[in-house]
């Protein structure tokens, strides 16, 4: 075989120096020749010599199954595969995947394999395939793990508002501290491989992010109507931010998410923020139409008539009514009260802010209260913007007065003797007292008002509950009866006192003048859509709201035991969801009175997280895709993010 190799390149060389030869004989013979051509005809024999010589070289060679019997097998590209030896693991490259190479290489190197058969190799291939497979699906699968590990660990981080860094700095060392106690050091060699650096987890939260904008879109487009709610407030950096709310019916219930979080990067009008909610409904392309409802907190930019913003997406959302938030109108109500009232509650601020606001002052009142043994060493702080605090100040200030009675003289606060005087006068203390009760009330009733999937129904049970509350105060202080009122009834008994005459009058003008607050802004509302509330509530009368078909679609409900089961083991909204199939038109109909939201809870509490996330340390920081992770209940698919977004995956991505 060799001496054929031999013989072939021989004859090749042979072959192309005969060539040159003719060519040079040819040259010599030619008489007129003269010398540029010779130099022609030379690099023309050259270079087909060097063409020749390329396509030697350019020629692939393919393998062939028998070539397993030397115990090859290919590796590397299909098209120009190299050959591998599985004795030695020695390649090949494609050049020598000839059967003349190959035998050579298996007749002096592993010639004591020379009695072994194909199925020797056969079993030896299927054995190295193996090794190769499970080297592969281990390095990969430990990559995919870690880069796994790392969009879970970068969602906990945003679902906590804590910064980006705290993973690098703080919970990476922490895991491969403990797992290399627990597990080893094998085993913290995987947590370390763990990809968290801050720029990684900021680009894990965006992906994370736009997948649940993804999701969410996805199902407002599927849905049949959505409601909304909305609100506007300031950064840490002065930005102003821009919060909006979505309800919606989706697989079995009815689900809030947040919509968007974005600044308004000029002014805060309606016409600008209704720009920036059409602009993101236009990029998804989700319809208006099924938006039903917008609650806001009733400023001049969310309800002006002609330039508001809720005025705007009427416009194009002609489905859609409009809401005033419920815990606004409570504090607006609160807000009327009696002259001497509000001269109590005036002066009470004044107290708590003379202590609150300055350091030195509070913490020499600490001390009193710690000398004196008492249960509280501070005061809360009021501010007219946090109306829920009302009521928790004044109840402190009552506690600890007589408190600040010895802070005022042991301190020698001549100069604000005036102002601690209120603390002896009884007349005062005792309408201290019924303001401290009546906003602790009033706060209850709002405190229930707060949360998640609150309903028209709840809040109107609630409404008139306290409707008839303060009907029932208003006769049990006319009776000169104050039991209702706690904080005062005791302070009466402590003291052996009487409610005085003047006083009784003043709280119960007061009591009136809530009543008639509250019907004004809180009017009577639709009592015709109770069959929404308890559908198998029988009455004679069909309901005004209901066609005749659809009374008719109501009786076949009442009388359907099964559907009355399902109405006492599940919630109202996840009860007409159920029955939407059978009852189509009336489920519709009762979805439409049970989505709209009460109050703008959401977008307060969104504030709130806002705020916690972006403070003066991270001024900067662009806190929408932690918001979304934050505020949204959408279940996260981590595997799903991965395969569409990562290309490739590997432990230092």
């Amino acid at each position: 075989m060799e001496n054929w190799l031999k013989t072939g390149r021989l004859s090749q060389q042979t072959s192309i120096s005969k060539t040159v030869a003719d060519d040079e004989g040819a040259a010599k013979s030619s008489k007129n020749i003269d010398c540029s051509d010779a130099e022609n005809a030379a690099s023309s024999s050259t270079r087909h010599y060097q063409e020749n010589q390329a396509k030697l070289h350019s020629k692939k060679r393919r393998y062939d199954d028998s070539y397993l019997s030397f115990g090859f097998i290919p590796v590397g590209s299909s098209e120009e595969p190299d050959a591998l030896c599985l004795v030695c693991k020695k390649i090949l490259v494609n050049s020598s995947l000839a059967p003349a190479k190959l035998k050579r290489h298996f007749d002096t190197i592993h010639e004591n394999l020379k009695e072994k058969n194909i199925s020797y190799f056969q079993k030896e291939k299927e054995m190295y395939e193996s090794v190769v497979s499970n080297l592969t699906t281990y390095a990969k699968t430990d990559n995919e793990n870690a880069t796994e590990a790392s969009f879970i660990l970068s969602y906990r981080i945003a679902r906590s508002g804590k910064p980006h860094t705290v993973a690098e700095t703080l919970i990476k060392p922490c895991m491969i501290d403990t797992v290399r106690c627990v597990l080893g050091e094998a085993a913290a060699k995987k947590v370390a491989a763990v990809q968290c650096s801050n720029n990684t987890v900021s680009d894990r939260i965006h992906k994370i992010s736009d997948h649940i904008e993804d999701e969410l879109v996805r199902r407002l487009n599927v849905c049949d109507m959505f409601a909304m709610q909305l609100d506007e407030s300031t950064d840490i950096a002065g930005l102003s931010i821009l919060l909006v709310f979505v309800r919606y019916p989706f697989d079995k219930s009815i689900q809030e998410d947040l919509l968007i979080c974005t600044p308004l990067e000029t002014n805060t009008t309606g016409e600008e923020i209704f720009k920036v909610i059409n602009c993101f409904m236009s990029k998804h392309n989700i319809n208006w139409g099924k938006c039903i409802d917008i609650c806001s907190d009733g400023a001049a930019a969310m309800v002006g008539k002609v330039k508001g913003v809720v005025s705007k997406i009427k416009n194009i959302a002609p489905r859609s009514t409009s809401s005033h938030c419920i815990l606004h109108r409570y504090a607006l109500v609160m807000r009327r009260m009696p002259t001497d009232l509000k001269k109590v509650l005036d002066e009470a601020v004044k107290i708590v802010n003379f202590v609150k606001s300055r350091p030195l002052q509070s913490r020499l009142f600490k001390l009193v209260c710690k000398d004196m043994g008492s249960q509280y060493e501070s005061l809360f702080l009021h501010t007219e913007i946090r109306w829920l605090s009302r009521g928790k100040a004044l109840s402190r200030l009552f506690q600890l007065r007589n408190e600040l009675n010895v802070f005022q003289l042991e301190k020698n606060m001549s100069s604000t003797a005036n102002l601690f005087d209120a603390l002896h006068d009884e007349q005062w203390i005792t309408k201290l007292a019924y303001l401290a009760d009546i906003f602790e009330k009033i706060n209850e009733t709002a405190t229930t008002l707060q949360g998640k999937s609150i309903t028209v129904f709840f809040a109107r049970d609630k409404l008139e509950s306290l409707k008839r509350k303060i009907n029932f105060w208003l006769s049990c202080v006319q009776e000169n009866n104050v039991e209702c009122f706690p904080v005062l009834h005791e302070f009466l008994q402590e003291n052996l006192l009487e409610l005085k005459a003047d006083i009784r009058n003043v709280i119960a003008f007061h009591l009136v003048s809530l009543e008639r607050s509250m019907l004004d802004y809180f009017p009577d509302t639709n009592t015709d859509i109770e069959w929404v509330q308890n559908p198998f509530l029988m009455k004679t009368t069909k309901p005004m709201t209901l066609s005749i078909q659809e009374y008719e679609y109501l009786i076949d409900l009442q009388s359907s035991s099964s559907s009355k089961f399902v109405f006492d083991s599940v919630s109202l909204h996840e009860f007409w969801i159920a029955v939407k199939n059978e009852y189509p038109a009336l489920a519709k109909k009762a979805i439409l009175n049970l989505l709209p939201f009460v109050t703008t809870y959401r977008c307060e509490a969104g504030f709130s997280a806002y705020t916690y996330t972006k403070t003066k340390y991270r001024s900067r920081l662009d806190a929408a895709p932690d918001m979304r992770i934050q505020l949204s209940d959408i279940e996260v698919n981590f595997k799903t993010i991965i395969n569409k977004t990562m290309k490739q995956i590997h432990s230092s991505h």
